[in-house]
């Protein structure tokens, strides 16, 4: 019995010492074959990049053709180039300008929208923009606030300046102006008897850059009609040289 006991034991021994040869050579197998072949990672963009374990300890490790290399990857990139934006003088003109006219607020008024939600508030405000030399414009503007409201008004004045003919610093005729239920009448005046006219009104004048004035509204004292129709009043207003040229007459004859 012993002799058939040790018999067996030597045939599992033999066997346990086979499986355990060709694990050994299974595992050497795979070994090379990694080595061998290089390992791929994705990385940015979706590129794939190699890495052979066997060049693992070299400096320069092996890459897959198609992809970026170590050395291509780590190359320091040059200094962007610095894109400067050529300034045309558009904001200083646009500054010059600016300072150039002065405005005067004429008056503020909140409005109410009326929408399906419910109703909206904003601000209108009426600006008068000129440059006290013959030039001057009006302009409306709508905001949620103030300020935002006076600078629309602004803009949109100096957009609408209109030229006046003046003489030694008034008007060089008599002249009516209307718009809606506004009537304002205007007079030449001496030097030294100042602007006399409402408040809107005077606002237009002063900007235009007229000092001595008589003025009578009638109608409507509303803000906004009172400095249209000075305002259409002014540009109305036609110099002798302008009417002798329109009759084809000289000056003295008229």
């Amino acid at each position: 019995m012993t002799d058939k006991v040790n018999e067996t034991e030597l045939k599992v021994s033999d066997k346990t010492v086979e499986v355990s040869e060709n694990i050994v050579q299974d595992a050497t197998k795979s070994n090379n074959m990694n080595a061998s072949q290089p390992e791929r990672f994705s990385g940015a963009k979706g590129k794939t990049y190699g890495f052979d374990r066997a060049n693992a300890g070299s400096a320069e490790p092996k890459a897959f053709s198609g992809a970026y290399s170590t050395d291509q990857r780590n190359k320091p990139r040059g200094k962007k180039p610095e894109f400067k934006r050529e300034n045309k003088g558009r904001r200083d003109d646009r500054r010059r300008e600016d300072s150039e006219f002065d405005k005067m607020l004429v008056g503020i008024r909140r409005v109410t929208k009326v929408v399906k939600g419910g109703r909206t508030m904003r601000f209108s405000a009426t600006v008068v923009v000129g440059d006290k030399k013959g030039k001057v414009g009006i302009g409306i503007g709508k905001a949620n606030e103030v300020p935002m409201a006076i600078e629309k008004a602004a803009a949109a004045g100096r957009k609408s300046l209109k030229d006046i003919n003046l003489i030694n610093g008034t008007i060089q005729h008599e002249i009516i102006g209307k718009f809606g239920a506004t009537t304002i009448l205007m007079f030449p005046a001496r030097l030294g008897t100042g602007i006399i006219a409402g408040g809107s009104a005077r606002a237009v004048l002063a900007l235009a850059g007229i000092t001595d004035i008589v003025t009578k509204i009638h109608g409507s004292t509303n803000k906004i009609n009172v400095v249209k129709a000075t305002l259409k009043a002014l540009a109305g207003i036609r110099s002798k040289e302008l009417v002798a040229e329109t009759r084809s007459k000289s000056v003295e004859e008229i």
